[in-house]
């Protein structure tokens, strides 16, 4: 199957040959999981020409036991991607902040109130390269499907599609998205993995100081309370799994 690019006026050849697949909304995917991890590569090499940005759909046994996809089983919000320009990730993330703390000491060196944005990072390396490159080895080590969205930029693909992932905490997918440009902007953190209720970000600037990730986990905290509270410890130890650390996971399961 070959899938041409969407936006108007562009005159590039089709993108690669893809496998068989077929649209689920705003979202085309393969019918298989890849059999060739660098596919996903080539996508991602061919993002700035085709308009379209891959993500890794994973295996969910919640819904293959029951012979069903989530893609198509499961509602969608209403696409929001006209909405993303109108939010101020800084406030989105205050008004997620829960300050509650089972004894006033898990938020430190922070409290009721959130801290505001984490410092831009150096960038080292170029974004999309290490997504592709990281989005490569996820495929290789877990059977993925492959999804690709028309999109200006990888963090707008929730707002895109409607995705309902965060529909536990929030309604708000464009507020999501967001969120997700600005890590783009100061972290080289790129939407790779997409599935029903969690996200993976490939990161090739992250913090390289404990200080500095202080904050970045606080940015966390505020957007999957979820993710941050599975993990053992408190928001200083949480930082510290996040110095250099290449890949961020979220999940609101």
């Amino acid at each position: 199957m070959t899938i041409a690019p969407f936006r108007p006026g562009v005159g590039a050849p089709p993108v690669q040959t893809l496998p068989p697949g077929r649209w689920h909304g705003r979202i085309w995917v393969s019918e298989e999981p890849l059999t060739r991890p660098q596919r996903y590569l080539s996508c991602v090499a061919e993002f700035e020409r085709s308009g379209l940005w891959p993500v890794l759909i994973p295996p969910d046994q919640r819904f293959t036991a029951r012979g069903e996809d989530w893609l198509d089983d499961r509602g969608r919000l209403a696409p929001a991607g006209h909405r993303v320009d109108n939010a101020d990730p800084a406030e989105v993330l205050a008004r997620w902040w829960d300050g509650s703390c089972c004894d006033g000491a898990c938020l430190r060196p922070f409290g009721t109130r959130f801290p505001g944005l984490a410092k831009r990072s150096h960038r080292r390396s170029d974004p999309l390269a290490e997504a592709g490159n990281t989005g490569s080895i996820l495929a290789a080590r877990t059977p993925h499907r492959l999804g690709l969205v028309q999109a200006d930029r990888p963090a707008d693909v929730p707002a895109l599609i409607g995705w309902t992932g965060m529909i536990k905490a929030t309604d708000q997918v464009a507020e999501l998205s967001a969120v997700l440009r600005s890590w783009e902007d100061r972290f080289g953190a790129t939407l790779v993995t997409l599935g029903f209720d969690s996200i993976e970000l490939s990161v090739s600037a992250p913090p390289r100081t404990h200080a500095r990730a202080l904050t970045v986990a606080a940015e966390h905290r505020a957007f999957s309370l979820p993710t941050y509270l599975a993990q053992p410890g408190n928001l200083r130890e949480y930082a510290t799994s996040l110095v250099q650390s290449r890949r961020w996971r979220f999940s609101w399961a």
